[in-house]
């Protein structure tokens, strides 16, 4: 059980230490020896646990695709076609999700190397996270659009593209200046953009910041 406990600590750190070297160098030019000298292990011990780089990216990808799916799907619960369930208002829950999502890329260089990964084109990944979080956005704009709190004429494929270019241009920018992913500039393009979404009668009971920030904020004040 030890042995246990400890190969999977070293797995944690290895896996750690590649996503800062894929986050920094990118996958091309980073090696296995600057891999193994982050994570202060051997490369012996490196390629005990995993066979490659290409090996070792796809477990930074698949850890960043489960914390990719807790701020999503697991959080606010599966939105299907079939379905189209979700608790509250749509568009609050997009916005929500969206905060979510770049605290993540902020706080995680797991997240952060996994995009750039799936970005890369000198490699062929077997996960997509920008299409993970695209098919989200999508499906929850179809669930605002259900609920009636879409603005008239807007179609939910078009609300949808907006979102996820304005995100996945944040997530991008923010690989190189994290000033992006802080909350507000996630803030400005929401108050800009809501107002364009939103239904007549709608706009006053959403909140730019996140529905969590509201709720600190109309605490304070009481």
């Amino acid at each position: 059980m030890v042995k246990q406990e400890r190969a999977a600590r070293t797995r944690e750190t290895l896996i750690r230490a590649a996503a800062e070297v894929f986050a920094e160098q990118g996958f091309v030019t980073a090696s296995i020896a600057a891999i193994s000298r982050r994570a202060g292990v051997s490369a012996g011990g490196l390629h005990f646990h995993f066979e490659n780089k290409t090996v070792l990216a796809r477990a930074v990808e698949d850890r960043a695709a489960q914390a990719l799916r807790q701020v999503t799907t697991e959080r606010w619960g599966s939105v299907t076609a079939s379905s189209g369930a979700v608790d509250g208002n749509a568009l609050q829950v997009l916005v929500d999700s969206s905060h979510a999502l770049m605290a993540l890329l902020a706080a995680d260089v797991v997240v952060r190397a996994a995009f750039l990964l799936c970005a890369d084109a000198s490699r062929r990944s077997a996960i997509d996270l920008r299409r993970q979080w695209r098919l989200w956005v999508e499906a929850v704009a179809r669930a605002a659009a259900r609920q009636g709190v879409l603005a008239e004429g807007l179609s939910p494929q078009d609300a949808a593209g907006v979102v996820v270019a304005a995100t996945v241009g944040l997530e991008a920018l923010g690989a190189r200046e994290r000033d992006w992913l802080a909350p507000h500039a996630l803030s400005r393009f929401w108050t800009l953009t809501l107002p364009r979404l939103a239904a007549d009668g709608t706009l006053g009971g959403l909140v730019a910041e996140g529905s969590s920030a509201g709720e600190a904020g109309r605490g304070s004040t009481a």
